[in-house]
């Protein structure tokens, strides 16, 4: 099993920056791809980023790619992830997830374990 828990959220105004943190602990989350999606009031979850468990693979929405990075490191079982130039439309809850697969990083089916989530709102 892996518990994840979420930091970093807050209310910025537009063109800000916010860094998302996840700290994991549990069963070899080292080994473990791992994502950031985020779901606004009325819409549907969307994968924002992942990255594979050496951190030598990232992936982005095309949403926020340019203005976002993810990074992990293992040692200290963390996920992060750094947003720039933060729009309005970024605003939504950020869950960090664990388990998925790069292939299918996108989808949130893939991933079995999830933390509670962060609110971000941009103005």
């Amino acid at each position: 099993d892996v518990q994840l828990v979420e930091s970093g959220g807050g209310s910025v105004q537009a063109g800000g920056s916010l860094r998302l943190s996840c700290a994991a602990s549990g069963d070899a989350q080292s080994s473990k791809c791992m994502g950031w999606f985020r779901q606004a009031p009325g819409k549907e979850r969307e994968g924002v980023a992942a990255i594979w468990p050496g951190g030598d693979m990232t992936y982005y929405a095309d949403s926020v790619k340019g203005r976002s990075t993810i990074s992990r490191d293992n040692a200290k079982n963390t996920l992060s992830l750094q947003m720039n130039s933060l729009k309005p439309e970024d605003t939504a809850m950020y869950y960090c997830a664990a388990g998925g697969s790069g292939d299918t990083w996108y989808d949130g089916r893939r991933y079995p374990y999830w933390g509670q989530g962060t609110q971000v709102t941009v103005s």
